[in-house]
């Protein structure tokens, strides 16, 4: 009897070491098999939609007069130049981001008297290389004409 208790007392041990292995496969699967699917496609029917009300705005535009057709051109335009400027400004937000934190990762690494400081440079080029590219290579935004 008591090989039978020692027995199911070891087994007993073993499930308790394992409790946050069973949790953290739960919340990978959670994760990668219910929560991110369902995000996407909740975006991507945001997507479909807006592009079918905007696709429907444009058909009556141009279907009302050559005005309209105008107006339509004109609105198609604006979205494209809003969205570049978004880009540009999402890349000069992200170049600042990767200069700070390659300077806050050269002064960590300095203070802790580490020789590898200099790896902080690599994440600042990075973001120096967005600035540059943004503020003088990339093509200049129109203007909205009024």
């Amino acid at each position: 009897m008591s090989s039978l208790a020692q027995l199911l007392f070891t087994d007993l041990d073993v499930m308790k070491d394992s409790g946050m292995w069973i949790f953290l496969s739960v919340g990978a699967v959670a994760l990668f098999v219910v929560f991110i699917p369902l995000v996407t496609w909740i975006d991507s029917r945001r997507k479909e939609r807006e592009a079918f009300y905007q696709a429907e705005t444009f058909r009556r535009l141009t279907e009302s007069s050559a005005e309209g057709a105008k107006a339509a051109l004109e609105m198609l335009q604006e979205q494209e130049r809003q969205k570049l400027v978004r880009s540009h400004e999402g890349l000069k937000i992200g170049g600042l981001v990767c200069i700070g934190v390659g300077v806050a990762l050269i002064i960590f690494m300095r203070a802790e008297n580490n020789h590898s400081y200099l790896v902080g440079l690599i994440p600042a080029f990075i973001g120096v290389a967005n600035l540059v590219y943004v503020l003088f290579l990339a093509a200049p935004l129109e203007q909205p004409k009024k």
